[in-house]
């Protein structure tokens, strides 16, 4: 006869559901600590290739040898490996000095939109003597003109100093849409190793652009130099030859030279030179060139200009030196005249060598010039006929 089943007890059941509960918390807090585990793996893969990316983008920026090739860099590659949405630079050029060089080398900045600069350290908004980076709010009345051209939906920003041994050379704008990307408590370790790159590129570049354009200006007056001019026209006739517009050149030359410098001396004519080169730079446009050959003579490069415009700017060139005396040192005066020959390279160029057309028509211009001393100086002669 068999026995019957006891009946589970209170306490007993009370053991098993206290157990069943434990496992089921277990196994929450498992789960809940693999999904941890998952996003703390997720979040160190992600930095690792953050950095991995931002490695290869400072080795991009030490790469860069020339000021467009950098800013360029900098402007495609950064707000895509930091995921911000605007990125601006901001530079301190007292004088103009860097932009006017960057232009003269042929750095486009309508390309550059995000290229600013300020003329004094102080305009950049940072406390002194030690400059720190700025993190909060967005404001455009604050921060608006830092990132021209830049959509209404920037919410946070952050401002970063560029420097050098202590100086302060500009700044790196970084603008997000998301209003808790940079916050005034956000540590800026990273951003100002960052910003320390790109102010050492920035200054090597510069520098090397600078003595770049050293060896392509005359020391005296401060235009560019034959080799200059002759790098120049090669680049010119190619690009006008794609785009089919004219260049002209004038040949100038100061008429009784060797005159003044007896007259005046040495000093006296190097006033002459540079006073001379001031007032033919006056009469043109910035896309033109203008370059001292030696000596007395002078060339100028109009670009997108025919024969007949040339030669009206040369007229104007002449009767602006010849039209008013020149002031040399002790307080003497000299008048001083120009002939200018004048050729063109039509818009219809021929097929011949590059070089073979720059040399023809820089010696059009040259015969033009000895036909206008020929007349009998102080005057403008076009070439008869336009570059074959």
């Amino acid at each position: 006869m068999s026995q019957p089943i006891s009946p589970v007890s209170g306490q007993q059941a009370s053991d098993a559901n206290g157990q069943g509960q434990l496992v089921t918390r277990l196994e929450a807090e498992n789960q809940a600590l693999r999904a941890r585990l998952a996003f703390l793996l997720e979040q160190v893969e992600r930095n690792h290739a953050i950095m991995g990316r931002h490695q290869a983008f400072d080795l991009e920026l030490v790469g860069a040898s020339t000021f467009p090739e950098l800013i360029a860099t900098i402007f495609r590659t950064l707000p895509v490996i930091s995921e911000l949405d605007g990125v601006t630079l901001s530079l301190v050029d007292e004088g103009d000095d860097i932009l006017v060089v960057m232009e003269k080398l042929g750095v486009d900045f309508s390309a550059f939109p995000q290229m600013l600069f300020v003329q004094q350290a102080g305009e950049l908004g940072f406390a002194s003597p030690v400059p720190a980076p700025l993190l909060g709010a967005f404001d455009a009345a604050v921060h608006g003109a830092r990132f021209p051209g830049a959509d209404a939906g920037l919410r946070s920003v952050a401002l970063v100093p560029l420097l050098r041994n202590k100086r302060l050379i500009g700044s790196l704008n970084l603008a997000s849409n998301d209003a808790l990307r940079f916050t005034p408590a956000l540590g800026t370790d990273f951003i100002q190793h960052m910003a320390s790159i790109i102010a050492i590129c920035l200054e090597n570049v510069i520098s090397n652009e600078m003595l770049k354009y050293i060896g392509l200006t005359d020391a005296l007056t401060g235009v560019y130099n034959r080799r200059y001019i002759d790098r120049r026209l090669l680049e010119e006739i190619a690009r006008a030859k794609r785009q089919h517009y004219c260049i002209s050149c004038m040949y100038i030359d100061i008429d009784h030279f060797k005159l003044v410098n007896d007259t005046h001396g040495h000093q006296g004519g190097d006033e002459v030179l540079r006073e001379v080169a001031v007032r033919i730079r006056h009469e043109l446009r910035r896309s033109d060139a203008l370059g001292r050959f030696g000596g007395e003579e002078f060339v100028v490069l109009l670009i997108d200009a025919n024969l007949d415009s040339a030669t009206f700017v040369a007229e104007r060139i002449r009767a602006s030196i010849a039209g008013m005396p020149f002031d040399l040192p002790s307080s003497a005066q000299t008048h001083v005249s120009v002939s200018i020959g004048v050729a063109s390279l039509p818009a219809h160029a021929s097929e011949l060598p590059i070089e073979t057309v720059a040399q023809q028509l820089v010696a059009h211009a040259d015969q033009a010039l000895y036909q206008a001393k020929a007349n009998g100086r102080n005057q403008v002669v076009s070439a008869a006929a336009s570059v074959a």
